[in-house]
């Protein structure tokens, strides 16, 4: 059994595998941004926020909001579940207009090589949708 996917427990997993992406861990080493994202139309009844953060080549997720993210980035229920399950590609789901991002974008496309290597480490892990 796995970690409910947007639970405090399926965030702390997330930063636990970013920690040991290699791809992730260069991609990000002189990044600073923080990212948040909303996730509509849960199983659950309610929307789920939570937030990457990015500072001195260390990454944290969590379930919240931030203050002032960088960018935001919102999506459906089944968009992030597919994207976390590897099945949907991040790009993919941004240019079909499965999310709709806003804020500042030429951070979030100078780090979009960051973003693809956080949906890959995420996909390892054991998540329950």
């Amino acid at each position: 059994m796995g970690v409910q996917f947007l639970s405090d427990e399926w965030a702390q997993a997330a930063t636990n595998a970013l920690s040991y992406h290699p791809g992730f861990a260069s991609a990000i080493e002189r990044a600073a941004v923080s990212i948040q994202f909303e996730v509509k139309d849960t199983p659950h009844g309610s929307d789920v926020s939570y937030y990457v953060k990015v500072a001195e080549g260390a990454a944290a997720v969590k379930i919240g909001a931030l203050r002032k993210p960088n960018a935001s980035i919102t999506t459906d229920y089944a968009t992030a579940a597919a994207i976390s399950k590897g099945e949907l590609p991040l790009q993919t789901a941004f240019f079909s207009g499965r999310l709709k991002a806003a804020g500042n974008l030429a951070k979030l496309i100078s780090h979009q090589s960051a973003l693809g290597h956080l949906a890959d480490a995420v996909s390892s892990l054991e998540i329950d949708y």
